[in-house]
């Protein structure tokens, strides 16, 4: 087996990992709001379990990298994607630390007195999950047009930071005994918020890694349109066959 082939298995061996560690964080996500909605504290206990495989998976992807650059001490664009990884590993940790947040408000007494009006929390989380998971499979494909078009839905989630926000102040209020639990949906929503941004950041570094240039952040605050980019013409991005999206279909 050649030295090129070599690296282009472990870059493959690298995506799994990464992808494993992205799944971790939606699962994070998912369980740690369904532990606030429901007020469960068993489901909070599985998220902290998560978050300790989360934890484990990120120190053996930082450990892969660091080989692959010892052992075969990449350039260009190899180099950038292995440079990339490092740095998606610290976002994806981040958004199910975010998750892990949002499952420590449950079980705090509050019982069953949820604001069920405020529907938008849980299509929030949809939202944001699927941002997470785009992120991945942006990076995983090296498709930075999928990556940027992440910016623009971050639109739509910061919209909805603003609605649950109002709304919450709203109903603390119309009756003083929704201050708790007002506060609780606040930081939740707010929670969100930031992991639809650590997408956005996930989704800014593939937009490098493929293009070897770094988006305008004005452009990124103008629905993610990028001035036009030297498109890469290194002929060495490993090629995924499509894998994420075959994966994600699966579960």
């Amino acid at each position: 087996m050649t030295t090129r082939m070599l690296f282009n298995e472990e870059m493959r061996s690298l995506n799994q990992e990464i992808i494993r560690m992205g799944d971790l964080a939606r699962e994070m996500i998912k369980k740690g709001v369904q532990a606030f909605l429901e007020n469960d504290a068993d489901l909070r206990s599985k998220v902290e379990e998560l978050d300790h495989q989360i934890y484990l998976t990120e120190q053996a992807i930082e450990k892969h990298c660091v080989e692959i650059v010892a052992l075969h001490q990449p350039v260009a664009g190899d180099l950038r994607m292995v440079t990339t990884s490092l740095k998606i590993i610290t976002d994806l940790n981040r958004i199910g630390r975010y998750g892990q947040d949002i499952s420590e408000l449950a079980g705090n007494g509050e019982g069953g007195k949820r604001m069920k009006k405020l529907v938008a929390v849980p299509l929030m989380a949809e939202l944001v999950m699927g941002m997470v998971n785009d992120a991945i499979g942006s990076f995983v494909n090296r498709d930075d047009g999928m990556a940027r078009g992440l910016f623009i839905r971050d639109d739509e989630i910061d919209s909805l930071w603003d609605s649950i926000f109002r709304e919450s102040l709203t109903h603390m209020m119309e009756d003083p005994r929704n201050i708790g639990v007002g506060i609780h949906y606040i930081l939740v929503a707010r929670y969100l918020e930031r992991i639809a941004d650590h997408s956005c950041n996930i989704g800014d570094r593939v937009v490098f890694m493929v293009t070897g240039e770094r988006m305008d952040p004005y452009a990124k605050k103008h629905h993610g349109e990028t001035r036009p980019v030297r498109r890469s013409d290194d002929h060495d991005l490993v090629p995924t066959e499509g894998y994420y999206s075959t994966h994600l279909s699966e579960k």
